[in-house]
């Protein structure tokens, strides 16, 4: 089911009466079947973006995570429509991903940013625990034994999730998601996040994805990158390092025939 399809007409043409928007043509893009996203021109001529998400669990608070942060360091959410999950935010121009600049550029950006987003909330609040989003993991990983490559070192891999889960380290607001593709370029300020996935947990797990997301790098130096990422960060490395293994070894995927995530568990294995 492509975004497009998953998108009826009268959404969209309900939200452009309400809100005042002429819709443009839909992003293509990694959003995939999650969201549908598409450039929007306001009433006033200024130009934003509207997303319509699809229901997913790990993205279930985004809306209140954007409020919460309020456009620190976040793109800013404009309107919102909560039932069916439509954002009107904050347009980045140029809007040039993170991605694009070096390795070296992309950690100090993701460091100072992640920074930005950890704060505590004051309860009451919606956000739900890390372990919640680590259990759903889990029970996914378990019900896939049957592609383990290696039952050993995934039993491990849960075990690891489900101590660190348990910790109940710092309770701060996560992104959970965010590595240079989900950074852009804009003008109020250097670089925005966007697709923030919160949850409330330890903020050594939100290393974990722009690490994951430079297999080069992990391949060539794990234990070297890890630190210096983490140092960046002002967590400790081997929090980070206990957290990668046990995404690379008992994250639930589509594909556990691709062996990077196994050496890479294997060489950083408790």
């Amino acid at each position: 089911m492509s975004a497009h399809r998953a998108t009826p007409p009268h959404v969209l043409g309900d939200l452009a009466r309400r809100w005042s928007l002429t819709i443009g043509a839909p992003f293509e893009g990694d959003e995939g079947v999650r969201s549908w996203v598409a450039t929007v021109t306001r009433s006033d001529g200024t130009s934003a973006v509207l997303k319509i998400a699809m229901p997913h669990m790990e993205g279930a608070h985004e809306i209140e995570g954007l409020r919460f942060w309020n456009g620190d360091p976040t793109v800013r959410l404009l309107d919102a429509d909560e039932a069916i999950g439509a954002m009107l935010l904050e347009r980045c121009v140029p809007g040039t991903p993170l991605r694009t600049r070096p390795d070296v550029e992309q950690d100090n950006v993701i460091a100072g940013l992640l920074g930005g987003l950890w704060r505590t909330p004051a309860p009451p609040h919606p956000f739900r625990p890390l372990s919640m989003m680590i259990a759903s993991w889990i029970q996914e990983t378990l019900e896939q034994r049957d592609r383990w490559p290696d039952a050993g070192l995934v039993h491990e891999g849960v075990r690891v999730f489900g101590e660190l889960a348990r910790d109940g380290r710092q309770g701060v607001l996560l992104a959970t998601d965010l590595h240079a593709g989900n950074v852009l370029r804009a003008q109020r300020t250097a670089w925005l996040v966007i697709d923030p996935k919160p949850f409330v947990g330890d903020p050594a797990y939100d290393a974990t994805q722009h690490l994951l997301n430079g297999r080069a790098r992990l391949r060539a130096d794990p234990h070297g990158t890890i630190r210096r990422f983490s140092d960046l960060l002002g967590v400790d490395h081997e929090r980070v390092r206990l957290w990668t293994f046990a995404r690379a070894a008992a994250g639930p995927r589509a594909e556990w025939r691709d062996d990077w995530w196994m050496e890479l568990a294997r060489t950083i294995a408790p």
